[in-house]
């Protein structure tokens, strides 16, 4: 019944409906190693994209392969951009991805009848334009060269930033230290923990 009505929403608005996509696409063996009701999701995305508008990859692992293409990737698995040409794509990475982030461009999307500006990534600007580091509160011990050494080190106590235990905010780009995650309670720098990069193409082998 899933498929007949994808089907059939794909012949009703042909030409003009949204395919948004959540996971990378294995490729080895055909795209054996994952299938829907008997068809691979390598054939299943070259079918509704065929008279799509535009794609949305949602996630790192649609956007950039994410963990599944991660050394020594066994499936096979690529990014959507990797099989997807000819038309409009919008990348929103995130392991996971920011809800904002989705809903803000699909309504863009719907409301323009465009993608909004992307950077080199095709990543929203809106939400990707600048990095974590720009906007982290914890930049002002950064820039006093005070740094936490451990987790749990009377720096860490104090909010010193985490960038000598490994943060990746600096060269990350997402929009976590402003919109925060769970209606804006906190985001990971913030619980105490460095960035780990995920909006970030191969962020998982990094």
């Amino acid at each position: 019944a899933a498929e007949q009505a994808r089907r059939q929403a794909m012949r009703d608005h042909k030409g003009k409906y949204i395919v948004i996509v959540d996971g990378s696409v294995p490729t080895a063996g055909g795209g054996v190693y994952s299938a829907i009701a008997g068809q691979s999701n390598v054939a299943m995305l070259a079918e509704t994209v065929e008279h799509a508008a535009a794609v949305i990859a949602v996630g790192t692992c649609a956007a950039f392969g994410g963990l599944p293409e991660a050394d020594p990737n066994p499936t096979g698995a690529v990014p959507v951009s990797k099989l997807v040409t000819g038309k409009p794509l919008i990348n929103i990475p995130g392991c996971p991805p920011m809800p904002q982030a989705m809903a803000g461009t699909l309504v863009h999307l719907l409301s323009f009848g465009k993608p909004p500006e992307l950077d080199a990534l095709l990543r929203p600007l809106a939400f990707f334009g600048e990095t974590i580091h720009d906007r982290c509160y914890r930049r002002q011990f950064y820039k006093r060269g005070l740094f936490a050494k451990s987790f749990d080190d009377a720096g860490a106590r104090k909010g010193w930033c985490l960038y000598e235990l490994g943060c990746k905010g600096p060269v990350t780009y997402n929009a976590c230290a402003t919109t925060k995650w769970n209606q804006g309670v906190s985001f990971p720098i913030q619980s105490g923990h460095g960035c780990l990069g995920c909006s970030e193409p191969g962020f998982w082998d990094m």
